[in-house]
């Protein structure tokens, strides 16, 4: 079972800018507004894009929209237009396993599932038709900041 679906965005160094801008057209307050510093070990991104921001969610009705700044290396491979993903929160270590495997088959995984700061298991994948998703089980992680 999926408990939540939400649309997730790369920007390109502006992503606090352009969630003070929807925050001003949809109103509400940020669920979370964390940059690369603020992780233990600063997720292991360069100086160059410490106070970049590395995850910002913003409620929108039930449920978020969320974003983050694109670091280091995958920077220049950034293009609007590619830069949006689905995020997928599974209910449970099993359900992310059998969601990532079902949409990466005859796909490509571009990070494989895992266990991150932020989750039990989190990864990356490209679906046999384009579309782009972030699987996560959280668990029992949690990070305050």
């Amino acid at each position: 079972m999926v408990s939540v679906v939400n649309p997730y965005l790369n920007f390109d160094g502006n992503a606090r800018e352009a969630f003070d801008h929807y925050r001003s057209i949809f109103g509400g307050e940020f669920a979370t507004a964390m940059r690369f510093r603020d992780f233990p070990g600063h997720m292991g991104v360069g100086e160059a894009d410490l106070d970049k921001i590395a995850h910002i969610a913003l409620p929108l009705g039930k449920q978020m929209l969320m974003a983050s700044d694109v670091s280091g290396g995958y920077g220049a491979s950034f293009k609007v237009g590619t830069n949006t993903y689905i995020h997928v929160e599974a209910d449970g270590a099993d359900e992310a396993n059998r969601i990532f495997d079902g949409l990466s088959a005859g796909g490509k995984t571009e990070m494989p599932l895992s266990k991150t700061e932020w989750a039990e298991l989190y990864g990356i994948c490209v679906d046999k038709f384009g579309v782009q998703w972030m699987v996560s089980y959280t668990g029992s992680v949690t990070f305050a900041g």
